[in-house]
């Protein structure tokens, strides 16, 4: 971040990133009750939905997840960082993110070792090893039925690890198709977000103020304005309210207000910019 931008408003990082630490990120009570049904569920293994609109918090809700199954004793946790791959780099990340040396072209050999190490993760700490999924609507249909037979073991009675995935309305979609309905029928958590209030969307932007050091930032009356502006949009909230930002850095404004909101969004009207004689002549020619 600009350590201008630090020093002017006394902030220790920029509030409306993506990449502000997890402490700073909003935990709603419903996203606090997913997170401790996925603590319990790392106990028995299964698998956990995350489902909501782009924008609507999903990364969040899976980064604030790590970290609090990340505090857990002995869990493991993987994340999958190409859901779109083949079954050969499937395999191929898999290995590396569970420490184990596989090869792709002998899937059987491969799912062997997984198993074994996962067995012996469970054996030695009585927890799953867990494994986050996000955008898993491009995850795919082999991978995801690869990854449902690969978490269990005799004849699907004994789980293996634990399994969250986040995606949009085509997840849910691709779940109603008679190949991924035995990978549906299995979600033992589920966690739907839907478009936040205002109220919801305040208390996240305020949220976000208050760890970042800058409680006083904005006027109350610009954050019941974003609020409503966003349309209940995670990340269009923010992304006006970074927006707002800039241009206040850039004009060393003490706080930003609702003036400087209107000024931002609402350009003025063709009718009431003044024109030059000149400008006048210009356009008719």
């Amino acid at each position: 971040m600009d350590k201008r931008l630090m020093a002017l408003y006394g902030i220790k990082w920029n509030p409306f990133s993506c990449g502000v630490p997890v402490e700073a990120l909003y935990v709603s009570p419903r996203l606090d009750s997913f997170c401790w049904r996925l603590e319990q569920l790392v106990g028995d293994g299964g698998f956990a939905l995350v489902c909501g609109p782009p924008g609507g918090g999903k990364s969040a809700t899976l980064r604030v997840t790590a970290e609090r199954l990340s505090r857990l004793r002995d869990v493991q946790v993987g994340v999958l960082s190409r859901p779109q791959a083949s079954i050969g780099d499937f395999y191929r990340e898999m290995g590396d993110l569970f420490g184990v040396e596989l090869q792709p072209h002998n899937r059987w050999s491969g799912a062997k070792v997984l198993r074994e190490r996962w067995q012996g993760h469970i054996d030695a700490s009585a927890s799953r090893p867990v494994l986050l999924v996000d955008e898993a609507q491009e995850t795919k249909q082999v991978v995801l039925s690869e990854l449902r037979l690969l978490s269990s073991a005799r004849l699907d009675s004994h789980l293996l690890l634990t399994v969250v995935l986040a995606g949009d309305q085509r997840l849910l979609e691709r779940f109603r198709s008679e190949d991924l309905a035995p990978l549906s029928s299995r979600m033992r958590v589920k966690l739907t977000l839907d478009r936040a209030t205002p109220e919801e969307l305040r208390e996240c932007l305020l949220h976000a103020l208050r760890c970042a050091g800058a409680p006083k930032l904005m006027t109350p009356e610009l954050i019941a304005t974003l609020c409503d502006h966003a349309q209940g949009n995670l990340r269009a909230l923010m992304n006006l309210a970074g927006e707002l930002l800039d241009l206040a850095a850039q004009r060393e404004l003490p706080q930003l207000d609702e003036k400087l909101f209107f000024e931002a969004f609402n350009p003025p009207a063709p009718s009431q910019i003044k024109v030059t004689p000149r400008q006048a002549v210009a356009a008719r020619r």
